[in-house]
């Protein structure tokens, strides 16, 4: 997998007549050639999120710690140039050196949720249809976030390219 934006603003991409244009260099995250092939691009499309830091918290009372730790689910914007019903997307926690952030479960981050470094454990889960709340760990303190519009997003796909 290959992060072409990451919570990239509108002057970061060319506009097209119908689209927002990008280029990719041929290369995977760590610089190197990729073989030639078919390639697939997708993404996603993140509203005006909130975020509200709700303060030091313990963690979330929602079963075992495994049901803690998993994805939610939820309801995206409905894509009008494809003429999509409202997708559903599985939204987890990710952390890394630098802080905690939303992702997709096939680890493709989305949105930033806080720059606290040095986490050791992260959790989400499902408040409404319309936000999600998270809980990070960095070993000391357990504090808690609500992402707000979260069915603010929505899912585009790019299509199929050949690298030759």
């Amino acid at each position: 997998m290959r992060i072409l934006h990451q919570e990239a603003e509108l002057n970061e991409f060319t506009i097209g007549a119908d689209a927002l244009v990008t280029q990719w260099d041929g290369k995977n995250d760590d610089g190197g050639d990729l073989p030639a092939g078919k390639y697939r691009a997708h993404g996603y499309l993140v509203g005006h999120f909130k975020v509200e830091d709700l303060g030091q918290s313990t963690l979330p009372v929602v079963g075992d710690d495994a049901s803690r730790t998993a994805s939610v689910k939820v309801k995206l914007m409905p894509n009008p140039l494809a003429n999509d019903k409202r997708l559903i997307v599985d939204l987890g926690i990710g952390f890394d050196r630098d802080g905690s952030y939303l992702k997709t479960t096939d680890e493709l981050p989305l949105f930033t949720v806080s720059e606290t470094p040095n986490l050791v454990r992260g959790f989400i889960t499902k408040k409404s249809e319309k936000s999600v709340d998270v809980w990070q760990d960095d070993g000391a303190a357990v504090r808690q976030f609500r992402v707000s519009n979260v069915d603010k997003m929505m899912a585009f796909d790019c299509g199929e390219f050949e690298l030759k």
